[in-house]
């Protein structure tokens, strides 16, 4: 299966049988990112919550006591 990053626009080759092709296949919603460009994101987002300022923001929801 080729597959194209959503990042670069780098055209790879999957195994036909393996679990990132099945995903891309069945649900369309999913992007592909070469290693490099997951590598890369990473190794930014470590860098973001290692500044202490990176919060993620938590929906407030109120608890019913009759559940």
């Amino acid at each position: 299966m080729q597959v194209k990053c959503t990042i670069c626009e780098k055209i790879d080759e999957l195994p036909d049988d393996s679990f990132k092709a099945k995903r891309l296949r069945n649900r369309r919603t999913y992007m592909y990112l070469c290693d490099e460009c997951y590598e890369r994101i990473g190794i930014k987002t470590k860098a973001r919550h290692a500044t202490g300022k990176f919060r993620l923001y938590e929906e407030h929801k109120e608890e019913d006591e009759y559940i």
